[in-house]
């Protein structure tokens, strides 16, 4: 006998539906165990390091700029090996992959509590980062598969807003309780996502067109680097912005809680009230975001917003209390809206047969941004001992690449199909869209 045809039926979901949800809440719990080292960092210095009755910068905070920066740097190079473990999904599927991966990494990090030293934290959290960041790809290449043209951008800023929430709570825990938790009870707080991932396990579902390119492709190549010729001009662009708002996005978001606990000596609650602020102006610029990607475009939304959110970042370090506040607060807003155009651009650029291994290089070149940017922040700082001219030297380039959008072709509008017909024959798709 001979098999029937497999029917190519995707079940596309809205992006309030519980599989989308359920993704943003596994990028939430990335988000809770990448952020631990940025929120408590202030407290990982002075209880690690050693602080002096001094003027220099180790003296005030435990540890060098050059230190604290290369250890940072360290933690983000980690991150590298998340290609191969993004690139994996391209053969043994995204839901295995993305729940090995946050299994594993939480509980990593979870160790990362018992640290003896700084050096030792970093290397324990080190192998742990790169299992989060797959992870955390992953969700956004599984939201983007899930849900149609109608849905995608805002699934994408579900996705954020889900990174961000887990974020912004170990920042909120920290400056609250930190005195009393420490660095080390925030780090163990993190068992938490961890024994909840098996019950979240039943919201994520393999993505129907990932089944339909298993279906019907080719053998594959190897995943490192699978990724062929037709597809690198786009990727090299993609891999290029990514670097670019890392060299910003990481110097700037990993020295901003230590920068206002213990340069500006901002007051717990104050830095506490910040980030509650955050929340409100990081769903604001999600849902600005996602409009201005829909509607206007994913390459004006991403230019525009990325500009901005390399002058915050400048904004954010020049030397008061007003300008942390305010600078930040733009900021998390510029930074929102930049999400949904970037992350939608970036999985319509690519068939789903090397999306996920293009996210996994784009994930690569912004590792490398952030390793250059935490090393050159640090030992600028260290040198001027300041802060603000730091961020000038380092933030500044970063927004000239704005303009590599114009080099990309406008996707807004079009299903993924529509984008890579030849991986479904004509007159064969029929959609199942959850927001008909």
């Amino acid at each position: 006998m001979v098999p029937e045809p497999f029917p190519p039926r995707l079940h596309l979901y809205g992006w309030r539906d519980r599989t989308v949800i359920g993704l943003a809440l596994a990028s939430m719990a990335a988000g809770f165990g990448q952020f631990g080292v940025v929120s408590a960092l202030g407290s990982v210095a002075r209880d690690l390091g050693h602080v002096h009755a001094g003027t220099s910068m180790s003296d005030v905070i435990g540890l060098s700029g050059g230190e604290i920066g290369l250890g940072l740097a360290l933690i983000r190079l980690a991150s590298l090996g998340s290609l191969p473990l993004i690139g994996l999904a391209d053969r043994f599927g995204r839901r295995p992959l993305l729940l090995g991966t946050l299994t594993l990494g939480l509980t990593l990090t979870f160790l990362a509590a018992f640290a003896p030293t700084y050096w030792w934290f970093v290397a324990i959290f080190a192998c742990g980062r790169p299992l989060l960041s797959a992870g955390n790809g992953l969700t956004e290449v599984m939201a983007a598969e899930e849900t149609s043209r109608h849905s995608r951008a805002s699934a994408v800023a579900l996705i954020t807003a889900g990174y961000g929430i887990g974020a912004g709570l170990t920042a909120i825990i920290h400056s609250l309780a930190g005195n009393v938790l420490g660095f080390r009870g925030l780090f163990l707080l993190v068992s938490v996502p961890l024994v909840c991932l098996p019950l979240l396990a039943r919201w994520i579902a393999e993505p129907d067109r990932f089944a339909l390119a298993e279906a019907t492709a080719a053998p594959r190549r190897p995943v490192l680097g699978a990724v062929a010729t037709p597809f690198r001009r786009h990727l090299a662009i993609i891999a290029t912005l990514s670097f670019f708002l890392s060299a910003m996005a990481g110097p700037a978001n990993s020295f901003v809680f230590l920068y206002a606990q213990n340069i500006l000596h901002q007051a717990g609650s104050v830095t506490a009230l910040m980030v509650l602020a955050a929340a409100v102006t990081g769903l604001a610029g999600l849902l600005a975001g996602r409009w201005l990607a829909d509607h206007l475009g994913r390459r004006p939304t991403g230019a525009a917003t990325l500009m901005a959110l390399g002058l915050c970042a400048i904004v954010t370090y020049s030397g008061t209390s007003l300008a942390l506040v305010v600078g930040y607060l733009v900021g998390i807003f510029a930074g929102s809206a930049f999400a949904p155009a970037i992350g939608a651009i970036t999985t319509e650029l690519f068939p789903t047969a090397v999306r996920a291994s293009a996210i996994g290089w784009s994930v690569v070149a912004g590792v490398l941004g952030a390793v250059a940017g935490l090393l050159v922040f640090g030992e600028i700082a260290d040198l001027r001992n300041n802060f603000s001219g730091a961020a000038l030297l380092t933030f500044g380039p970063a927004v000239l690449a704005a303009i590599l959008f114009w080099l990309l072709p406008e996707t807004n509008g079009k299903e993924l199909e529509e984008l890579w017909p030849d991986e479904v024959p004509a007159g064969t798709l029929e959609f199942l869209d959850g927001d008909a």
